[in-house]
C-alpha cells in the first residue's frame, strides 16, 4: 500500500480543498473548505458556473447572502462525492460576536436542509475565539455540529472540549511557520512545534475522556502528517495527498488512546482562557492573523460578486 492508503488505516483522511476533482481522486471521508479555498476555486473556469448561478438566482440578495448560497452550492457538490461530512465556514468578521455566529450557523444549516442534506453531514466552522466557542456550545445543543478552526493552543482546545464541540482543527503548519521565523530552525518530525501541539491536545483529550474529535490541519510537508498518524482526523491539501500516494514507505501509528502520559487537568473559564491565550505569543498572533486573512479573502469574494451585478 502507498502511504495514503496506510494512513487511512489509522486516521480518517479529509481533503482540505474546494476542488471537486481532487476530492474524487483521493477518496477522503470528509472535506473542509474556507473562504480562501472558495475564493481560489471560483477563479477557475470549471467552478465559475456555481458562482454565476448563485449571483443569477439571487438578484435582490446582499453580497453576504449570495456568498452563503455559494458556500452551500460548493458544500452540496462535495457531499455528493464524499461519504461523510463537509465543513462550511462562517464569515470571520463575526468571530467576536456570539449571537451573530449562532444566527449564521442556524441559517447555513437551514440552507443545507432545504437543499436536501442532513445536518449530521455538515460541520459549521467557527474561529476559536472565546465568543466563537460559546456560540458553538449553543449550536451543539441544537444538534448543529461545529468545527472550531484557527486553533493554536491547549486552552483553546480545552475550552472547545468543555463546550461539547464536535471537532477542532489545530493548525500544525502555521505554528511551524511562527517558530521557524522566530528561531530560523527548520523543524522536522517529532521536534516540530506544530506536531507537538496537536499531540498534546490529542493526549489531553484521551487522558480526560473528552469526545471532541481532533483534526490536525494546515500542513507544510508529509513528515508533519506522518508524525500524527493515529490522530482522529487529518485534513490534507491535494498536493500533499499526492505526495503520500506517490510513496510506498511504511507508515507507523504514532498516536493511540493509550499514548497520554501524566497530565494535570486544567479548568478553563473565560478569564483563564483569555490570560493563557495572551501568554502564548504564537497563538495570539496566529489567531489574529488568521481572522484577518479570512476576512480579506471574504472581502475579495464580495468584490467579485459585486462586479458581476
Amino acid at each position: 500500500m502507498n502511504q495514503l492508503e496506510q494512513l487511512k488505516q489509522y486516521t480518517k483522511v479529509v481533503a482540505d480543498t474546494g476542488d471537486f476533482q481532487s476530492i474524487k481522486a483521493y477518496t477522503p471521508r470528509d472535506a473542509t473548505t474556507n473562504p480562501s479555498l472558495i475564493l481560489k476555486a471560483v477563479q477557475k473556469d470549471e467552478y465559475k458556473p456555481l458562482l454565476e448561478k448563485a449571483v443569477r438566482d439571487n438578484p435582490h440578495a446582499s453580497t453576504g447572502e449570495v456568498i452563503d448560497k455559494l458556500l452551500i452550492a460548493f458544500g452540496g457538490e462535495i457531499l455528493k462525492i464524499v461519504s461523510g461530512r463537509v465543513s462550511t465556514e462562517i464569515d470571520a468578521r463575526l468571530s467576536f460576536d456570539v449571537e451573530a455566529n449562532v444566527a449564521k450557523g442556524r441559517e447555513l444549516i437551514d440552507l443545507y436542509e432545504r437543499a436536501g442534506f442532513d445536518r449530521e453531514r455538515v460541520l459549521i466552522k467557527i474561529a476559536s475565539t472565546w465568543e466563537g466557542i460559546k456560540a458553538a456550545e449553543i449550536l451543539e445543543k441544537e444538534m448543529i455540529h461545529t468545527n472550531l478552526t484557527l486553533l493554536f493552543s491547549l486552552p483553546q482546545a480545552i475550552a472547545c472540549a468543555e463546550a461539547g464541540v464536535q471537532l477542532i482543527s489545530p493548525f500544525v503548519g502555521r505554528i511551524y511557520d511562527w517558530y521557524k521565523k522566530q528561531t530560523g530552525i527548520e523543524y522536522e518530525g517529532a521536534e516540530d512545534p506544530g506536531v507537538q501541539s496537536v499531540k498534546k491536545i490529542y493526549n489531553y483529550f484521551r487522558k480526560f475522556g473528552y469526545e471532541t474529535e481532533v483534526m490536525g490541519a494546515s500542513f507544510r510537508n508529509t513528515s508533519q502528517i506522518l508524525e500524527l498518524a493515529g490522530c482522529d482526523l487529518l485534513t490534507i491539501s491535494p498536493d500533499l495527498l499526492q505526495k503520500l500516494a506517490d510513496s510506498n514507505d511504511p507508515v507507523e501509528r504514532k498516536l493511540t488512546a493509550d499514548s497520554a502520559g501524566a497530565m494535570a487537568k486544567i479548568s478553563v473559564d473565560e478569564k483563564t482562557f483569555r490570560f493563557m491565550l495572551n501568554e502564548d505569543a504564537m497563538a495570539t498572533e496566529k489567531l489574529a492573523e488568521g481572522i484577518r486573512a479570512f476576512c480579506a479573502d471574504s472581502g475579495k469574494l464580495k468584490q467579485i460578486i459585486a462586479g458581476m451585478r
